[in-house]
């Protein structure tokens, strides 16, 4: 059973409306408690089932399209006041489902960077956060062989802020990756590596994003796309990317 001292706190912590100072202890704490952690892995997956499910169940287009042309059909009757209260109702319901047609439908992108947030989360969350625990890029990288269809190269970090914890296999949209992890000022960045082929059209992506509270740069290199999540400052981001990229 999980922490009753934490329990209350995994809803804002998941959702990013943990103030730091309350969601650094709670980072330490999911690292030692196993019950603790499968609660907030198991509130992950249900975040993840409904997104699916909302992909899954989303009017298509011809639908949308009766409903805009049946509200845009010209009235046959002389709008009156006592009408009002017999039209509110329907109204109201058109309004709500025109919103959840148009701007209620999150973006792929915005999708695929929620998804990316997530694994994140659940990264942080694991007792066991990398399958392979090593420092030194020279273990990193042989263990990923195999195991997924490409090869990257590791970043030299010496005189960096930064330091390699490990690295685990990923999944996006089905197709395999790489996770890195990194620590910076006792915080950590996860680096997730794909093939870009396999992710579809990511317009924009390159753009500096937010998604769920962590910052977030993406960027694509020799026919992979790179992701850099975590809760630090934008310009950590951007001196990460650019000792990864200048690995090749």
């Amino acid at each position: 059973m999980a922490c009753e001292l934490w329990t209350k706190e995994l809803d804002a912590y998941l959702d990013g409306e943990l103030p730091e100072s309350e969601t650094l202890p709670l980072d330490q704490h999911l690292k030692g408690c196993t019950d603790c952690t499968a609660l907030i892995l198991s509130k992950v997956q249900m975040k993840q089932a409904i997104r699916a499910a909302g992909k899954r169940y989303q009017p298509d287009a011809a639908f949308r399209a009766k409903v805009q042309q049946s509200i845009s059909r010209p009235a046959r009757f002389r709008f009156s006041r006592l009408w009002f209260p017999l039209l509110a109702g329907p109204l109201v319901l058109v309004a709500v489902l025109i919103f959840v047609l148009t701007l209620g439908r999150p973006r792929s992108d915005d999708r695929l960077l929620s998804e990316l947030a997530d694994l994140h989360v659940a990264t942080l969350a694991s007792a066991n956060p990398v399958d392979v625990v090593s420092s030194d890029r020279h273990t990193v990288k042989p263990w990923f062989a195999g195991k997924i269809p490409f090869t990257f190269n590791v970043p030299e970090l010496q005189d960096s802020p930064f330091t390699l914890v490990g690295g685990k296999a990923a999944y996006l949209r089905q197709s395999p990756g790489a996770e890195l992890l990194f620590r910076v000022r006792q915080h950590q960045i996860s680096v997730f590596i794909f093939q870009e082929r396999a992710l579809g059209n990511l317009r924009g992506l390159d753009e500096m994003k937010n998604a769920e509270s962590f910052n977030l740069r993406s960027w694509s290199q020799n026919g992979l796309r790179y992701f850099a999540v975590g809760d630090v400052a934008g310009q950590d981001l951007d001196r990460l990317r650019d000792l990864i990229e200048a690995a090749g």
